[in-house]
């Protein structure tokens, strides 16, 4: 009994909740949409070292049609027609030096070095004062990255590869421009010495 009654109490407090939710958030309409590719060719110029090349294309599309938001009498607030959308163009050179793992060779640890340039832009559009304010950043930036990875041999001649960015250099210049009206430039450059979770890889390889 003590157990159907704890049941019905947290169904009740769930559905409460999302009562709740559904009467601060009013209206919300969004889409939104993400595309990435990041071919790549590499080259085995002695045991175990590859040298090679990487392309990069991504693109972006997020589309908040109507948001009403209502906490209480001082706090609410709408939006509507937000839209963002970006796109970036990436070429890298890189080198991998791999360590095996089982007498095998199906299992196998790296590190690579790779070197990259990267432009894109990202576009941000919204209303202010009833008028579309449409604001673009255009980005151009070089890094110097230091991953170590993972490879497994599924077939003799495929693949798995995944990689985790932990280290690396950046230089990075943006422009930014409202309404074709340039607002500013900005360079900015730095190191990072972390684990990304936003820059990990994975991928099929084909050895040929």
């Amino acid at each position: 009994m003590h157990e159907k009654t704890m049941d019905v109490i947290i169904a009740r407090n769930n559905q409460h909740k999302i009562d709740e939710y559904r009467q601060i958030l009013k209206d919300f309409n969004f889409n939104g949409t993400t595309f990435s590719i990041n071919p790549h060719a590499m080259y085995f110029f002695r045991s175990n070292q590859a040298a090679g090349v990487r392309l990069g294309y991504s693109k972006n599309s997020f589309n908040l049609e109507s948001l009403s938001v209502d906490f209480d009498e001082d706090i609410n607030f709408s939006l509507r027609d937000v839209e963002y959308s970006s796109k970036n163009y990436t070429a890298a050179v890189f080198y991998r030096y791999y360590v095996g793992l089982d007498k095998n060779r199906r299992f196998a640890i790296y590190n690579e070095t790779d070197l990259s340039l990267s432009s894109g832009y990202g576009k941000f559009v919204r209303y202010y004062n009833e008028e579309p304010r449409d604001t673009r950043t255009n980005t151009v930036e070089v890094r110097l990255n230091f991953s170590p990875g993972l490879c497994v041999f599924m077939h003799e001649l495929v693949s798995f590869n995944v990689s985790f960015g932990v280290f690396g250099f950046y230089f990075k210049n943006e422009k930014q421009l409202t309404n074709n009206e340039e607002e500013g430039k900005r360079f900015s450059s730095g190191a990072s010495f972390k684990f990304n979770i936003f820059n990990i890889n994975m991928g099929i390889a084909v050895h040929i």
